[in-house]
Parts: C-alpha cells; sequence; structure tokens
C-alpha cells in the first residue's frame, strides 16, 4: 500500500501547482463548511479562535488550546490546515517544540511571527512592537530544524512596514527567507504597489492577507494571483460573518418572542442540512 501523503506535502503540492486560498475557520464545524465550499486549506486564525473564546487577540491562549483546536479541526477536514502560532510560543527552543507539536496532530503549517510577545496584537492595529530580525531568524531556523517531515510548511511573518517602515520590512523579509522559511507573510501592506514591489524582492512563495477592517486594499484572489502570490488568507471573516448573524438573530428572538420568523424566513439550517457535515468518530 502506497504511503499516504503527509498535510504538509499535500499543501506544498497545491502551491507548485496553482494559488492556494485559505478561508479561516474557528471550530470544527465550521471547517467543514470552508472544505464543502471549495477552499484550498483552512486556517485556524489566532484572533478567530480568541475572540471565538471570548478573548482579545493579543497572544493570551495557551499553546494547548490552541494545539487541541487544530486537532479538532484536522480531524474532521481532508483539506490542509494552516495554523497561526503567533510568536511561536517560546523563544527558539519554544517554537521548534511547537513545530513537532503541531505536525504530530496533523497540521500542514504554522504561522510565526515577528513581533514582541509582551505587546502582541492583530497586525493591521497600532502599538506592534517587534523583536530583533537576528531573533526572529533563530526562530526561523529553530524551526526548519525542528521538522521531522520535510514538507511540512513553515510561514514567517513580518509586521515590520507598520513598526519601521518599508526598508525594514523587506530587509526582514528577506533574512527570513534566507534563514529557510517557505513561505513569506508580510504583513498590513497598503497598497497594491507594495505588494508588486515586495513580490520583486523575494524569491520564495508569498502569503496576502485579505482581512476585512484591516490596513490592505481590496484584491481579489485572481489579482493576488496576477501579481504573484501564491497563499490567500481569508482568516476571521466566518467568525466576523457568525458573530453578526447570530447577534441579529437573538435580537429578533427576543423581540417576537420565539424563534418562528427566523425559521420563516429561512435563516436558520435545519437538522438535515447539518447532519450533512458531521463526521462520524474513528
Amino acid at each position: 500500500m502506497a504511503k499516504q501523503r503527509s498535510a504538509g506535502a499535500r499543501l506544498r503540492e497545491q502551491l507548485k501547482s496553482g494559488q492556494v486560498i485559505a478561508a479561516g475557520a474557528f471550530v470544527p464545524f465550521v471547517a467543514r463548511l470552508v472544505e464543502e465550499a471549495g477552499y484550498d486549506a483552512v486556517y485556524l486564525s489566532g484572533a478567530g479562535l480568541s475572540n471565538s473564546l471570548g478573548r482579545p487577540d493579543e497572544g493570551l491562549l495557551p499553546r494547548s488550546k490552541v494545539l487541541q483546536a487544530t486537532k479538532d479541526i484536522v480531524d474532521v477536514v481532508k483539506v490542509p490546515v494552516i495554523v497561526d502560532v503567533d510568536t511561536g510560543f517560546g523563544g527558539p527552543a519554544g517554537t521548534a517544540e511547537t513545530v513537532r507539536m503541531f505536525h504530530d496532530v496533523g497540521a500542514a503549517a504554522i504561522q510565526i511571527e515577528d513581533q514582541d510577545p509582551r505587546w502582541k496584537r492583530c497586525g493591521h492595529l497600532e502599538g506592534k512592537h517587534l523583536i530583533s530580525c537576528q531573533r526572529m531568524v533563530e526562530k526561523v531556523e529553530a524551526a526548519v530544524g525542528a521538522r521531522t517531515d520535510p514538507s511540512f510548511v513553515i510561514i514567517a511573518r513580518t509586521d515590520a512596514l507598520a513598526v519601521d517602515g518599508w526598508d525594514d520590512a523587506v530587509e526582514r523579509a528577506k533574512a527570513y527567507e534566507a534563514a529557510g522559511a517557505d513561505v513569506i507573510f508580510p504583513e498590513a501592506l497598503t497598497t497594491r504597489d507594495q505588494f508588486v514591489a515586495m513580490r520583486r524582492e523575494l524569491k520564495a512563495p508569498l502569503l496576502a492577507n485579505m482581512t476585512e477592517f484591516g490596513k490592505s486594499p481590496w484584491l481579489s484572489d485572481d489579482e493576488f494571483a496576477k501579481i504573484g502570490y501564491a497563499l490567500v488568507l481569508h482568516p476571521v471573516t466566518t467568525f466576523r460573518l457568525a458573530a453578526k448573524q447570530i447577534r441579529d438573530g437573538l435580537v429578533e428572538m427576543k423581540r417576537t418572542g420565539n424563534q418562528e420568523s427566523l425559521v420563516a424566513a429561512g435563516k436558520l439550517m435545519n437538522r438535515g442540512e447539518i447532519d450533512a457535515y458531521l463526521v462520524p468518530e474513528d
């Protein structure tokens, strides 16, 4: 019997054959919806997971909780799962252990960033602080060196543009590329021209973060493909969509006294529709 390809190997094949579009999921059921909708990968966003637990995106969740959320999602989907592990849960040694742990639960890739964890926040907000470029290089090298599966994908994100400007963002991106990162993620670029210019500066595959309410302009997946971005994230849309619909539905149910109007308007999945996405235990 042929050996089954690892999740990382499948993600690498997708990256080689064309653009990978990933949508965020904060619980396994939403991951099933992402997969069914035809996305190439599921993205477990630190912001989406933190917000779903009623916490801000400030690196407050312990690694064990993110690891369990990853396993729960991996267990119900066939597409690769990419995990935002924020600053890696420690220095080089902690980051190396993170690589081993997330590979072992079936993730295809992890994404680490160069923010200082003491001031961790969403990449599209002000007030970020960075660790030194050299320290982040050490983390990337540790992550690469810790792989037991060479196909496991290491994504290195830099938040330098908003903190120290364009030149530092490019310098850091090149340093992380040289350290062995498989994909480079320049966060919070503010113009299409910056996305194009960053593509010209680097050889590694690039990731674009197409989040709503952020600093980046509205570009479509096809537009990102044309300018050479191999991976596009839509990280928190599912959580924000669900949050608004749930809030509005609860207000309506409270106003009317029951959920009859929600059912009549087709706003609820029925039992059969829900059952279609359920995966039995092995």
